[in-house]
């Protein structure tokens, strides 16, 4: 693959540019600076996700059939560095990146005219529901029932950990139509309308406390909801085939740009901290060592993205080697939050509750210390979500090595 930019690629990487300078505010910035966990309002999301759909850019793995841009794998590469060295917001997933590749690949045609174009245009909000309480990383073992009525489903149990379900419209879910020996074979997938009767979101507060509007994860519940037989996804009971096809992609992300992004972040830290004899901690070797390593892993995770990325210009699944973008990516984030907690000493201990509150009174420390903690905190979750590095590895063991 080359990686030398020719001249279309930096007249795309300055129109990039020029876009960002133009849409990403310093509204938009100034609170996702004081976010304690990288997420922001619904108003700010919708800002912004308006904005890429109005250039055309809101959905860049997409094919153009659909709406997608038709970048090259290249111009895919420039646009995410760009956004993460931006720190520009991430795309809420669960529509663009997540259901809407299992409509175009296994939906009806009716489903696809009707659900595409609002993913899209940010017109309908989505969430996932895939995890329940005992049925994690053991997802096959979820219990949340379909009963058929003929021409309904209805749709008893719950769903946790679902990331922003205060404000869906919507929730795709992963359901049990039948009891088979092997519990794989007995689910279906559904798309349920989040303002359906019997629909109940409770907030869960993380370790962060992030408070609302910026509280991400929720349980739902589920009592005699309704749901159409037009909103079953593909065929009855083949639903696991679905949700392996959706992981590929929920696992697949780009990790790289904002990773590097973090790095650098962590480097200014470091000239801003002094190690209290007359020295800043970006002269200290240990520390240097172990930030230099992580830079070396970031770039080693760099060019498996852009290998995978290449074979999806070509036509390819992610398949199964996505475990591996997930399993270092992750890892290589907490990682660098740990540097981070490191890097401000006592300054990790004060906690402060509510980062957006307008108050009077100075920042404890230095100002970006007070979100270093919090999403130290809450990116303990990152090895854990869309299936634990434990389930990765042993994905990576059998589907790619062949062990």
């Amino acid at each position: 693959m080359d990686l030398d930019f020719n001249q279309d690629d930096i007249d795309f990487r300055n129109e990039v540019r020029d876009f960002i300078k133009v849409s990403y505010t310093q509204e938009m910035k100034d609170e996702l600076a004081r976010s304690k966990n990288g997420s922001a309002s619904k108003e700010l999301h919708l800002k912004w996700q308006k904005s890429l759909y109005e250039k055309g850019w809101i959905a860049p793995n997409w094919p153009e059939e659909h709406g997608g841009p038709g970048f090259t794998t290249t111009q895919k590469y420039i646009f995410e560095t760009e956004m993460a060295h931006a720190g520009a917001p991430r795309t809420i997933p669960f529509g663009l990146s997540m259901v809407a590749p299992v409509l175009m690949e296994f939906g009806t045609e009716e489903q696809k005219k009707k659900y595409l174009p609002d993913i899209l245009s940010t017109k309908v909000w989505w969430c996932q529901g895939y995890s329940e309480p005992g049925s994690g990383s053991d997802l096959a073992s979820l219990q949340c029932k379909a009963e058929d009525k003929g021409d309904h489903y209805l749709v008893n149990g719950t769903k946790i950990w679902t990331t922003l379900a205060q404000h869906a419209d919507m929730i795709f879910c992963l359901v049990r139509t039948s009891k088979t020996e092997k519990p794989q074979e007995g689910i279906s997938f559904l798309l349920i309308d989040m303002k359906s009767p019997g629909i109940d979101v409770r907030p869960l507060i993380t370790l962060d406390q992030s408070p609302s509007p910026y509280q991400e994860v929720n349980q739902v519940f589920f009592e005699d909801v309704k749901v159409p037989k037009e909103n079953l996804v593909g065929e009855e009971n083949k639903g696991w085939t679905y949700a392996k096809y959706l992981l590929e992609f929920e696992r697949g992300n780009s990790y790289s740009p904002s990773l590097y992004r973090g790095i650098q972040k962590l480097k200014d830290i470091a000239k801003d901290t002094s190690t209290g004899n007359g020295k800043y901690l970006i002269n200290d070797m240990d520390f240097i060592y172990k930030l230099n390593q992580c830079e070396i892993e970031v770039q080693a995770l760099e060019f498996v993205e852009l290998r995978i990325f290449s074979a999806l210009s070509a036509g390819q699944r992610v398949g199964p080697e996505s475990s591996i973008l997930k399993c270092r990516g992750t890892e290589l984030q907490q990682k660098i939050q740990e540097l981070s907690v490191e890097a401000i000493g006592y300054w990790s201990s004060p906690f402060v509750y509510d980062t957006f509150a307008n108050v009077n009174e100075p920042s404890i420390g230095p100002e970006y210390a007070m979100t270093i903690t919090p999403s130290y905190l809450n990116g303990r979750k990152t090895t854990i979500y869309a299936g634990s590095n434990e389930i990765q590895r042993n994905i990576i063991s059998k589907a790619v090595l062949g062990l």
